[in-house]
């Protein structure tokens, strides 16, 4: 099966779609804005054996590429829209590459993504790339730079899930709803929109809340108070971790794509989705963080590929 053929029988779906002029099948993709928007691009690779395990269940891999995207795309509040992929194999696998596909278009599915285009090569090892294209109402884009003294921090969710399902995957102990928050992260996509407006910054908490956060905070020159009581913990993470370990994994855990922001305003209603308050924005550009009325030494840069 030659390159042509994998992308014709995994990949070509032949989308009808106004904005989309000229899809899959020729050099490029050519696609039409809505009027009075503008385009946000965003764009995550995974690699195996450094953001999954070798081996791994390609349909998860398939999912969690589109994922981590939209999750980036939650952050700053657009509607995705189109998305392309990068795809390097050791070998065309029909039944990894079927695997692959639905995991993929399943996520692209679910927030109505369409993939217009891409790449397939050979590698000695699995790499996937995408790229993901979304909306937003010109001059509303929620960035990392905005964040005032006096603002709440918040986050979407709970912390810590995917780090600690990670961990059962490479210690051999998996906790099931622990891992399936690292294979399959839910983007915040329809909560980054109402943020529109309310949040003053926001970021995805991917590399680990502490060292995200901090992102935030530098990119707006100021700091916060974060108490580790307030962190939210699911109760799988609970029931299967000692105290230190859940807030550790809460912390600095990476893959847990919810979105820290944070606003001066009254939130919109959450719906089923649990929001926490964690902290509050200071003038001192630190963060310190409390449990209750101690301050608690911390230190964590998160998660760094060339650290």
């Amino acid at each position: 099966m030659d390159e042509f053929e994998l992308i014709r029988r995994y990949f070509d779906r032949a989308e009808q779609r106004p904005d989309i002029a000229l899809g899959i099948g020729d050099d490029g993709a050519v696609i039409t804005p809505g009027p009075g928007l503008q385009q946000v691009a965003v764009i995550d690779t995974l690699v195996e054996g450094v953001h999954f395990p070798e081996g791994y269940n390609p349909a998860d891999i398939g999912y969690r590429v589109v994922a981590v995207n939209l999750s980036d795309i939650a952050a700053m509040g657009a509607r995705p829209s189109w998305m392309t992929l990068a795809l390097s194999l050791p070998q065309t696998d029909p039944d990894w590459l079927e695997s692959f596909s639905e995991g993929l278009l399943a996520a692209a599915t679910e927030f109505d993504v369409v993939l217009v285009g891409g790449d397939t090569t050979r590698a000695p090892q699995v790499v996937a790339t995408v790229q993901v294209v979304g909306e937003i109402e010109a001059g509303r884009a929620i960035r990392r730079s905005g964040a005032m003294p006096g603002d709440t921090v918040y986050v979407t969710g709970t912390l810590g899930d995917a780090a600690a399902g990670l961990h059962g995957l490479q210690t051999g102990q998996p906790v099931r709803q622990l891992v399936d928050r690292f294979a399959r992260p839910s983007a915040r996509v329809s909560w980054g929109r109402s943020l529109v407006g309310v949040a003053s910054a926001a970021i995805d908490v991917s590399d680990g809340f502490y060292g995200d956060l901090g992102k935030l905070l530098r990119a707006s020159g100021v700091g916060a108070e974060i108490d580790l009581a307030c962190l939210p913990l699911s109760e799988s993470l609970a029931a299967n971790f000692a105290v230190d370990e859940q807030r550790r994994f809460a912390m600095s855990g990476g893959d847990d794509y919810e979105l820290c922001f944070t606003a001066s305003a009254a939130l919109p209603d959450p719906g089923i989705l649990r929001v926490t308050a964690v902290g509050t924005v200071t003038g001192n550009p630190e963060i310190v963080v409390r449990l209750g009325d101690e301050v608690v030494p911390y230190t964590d840069r998160g998660y760094l590929h060339f650290g």
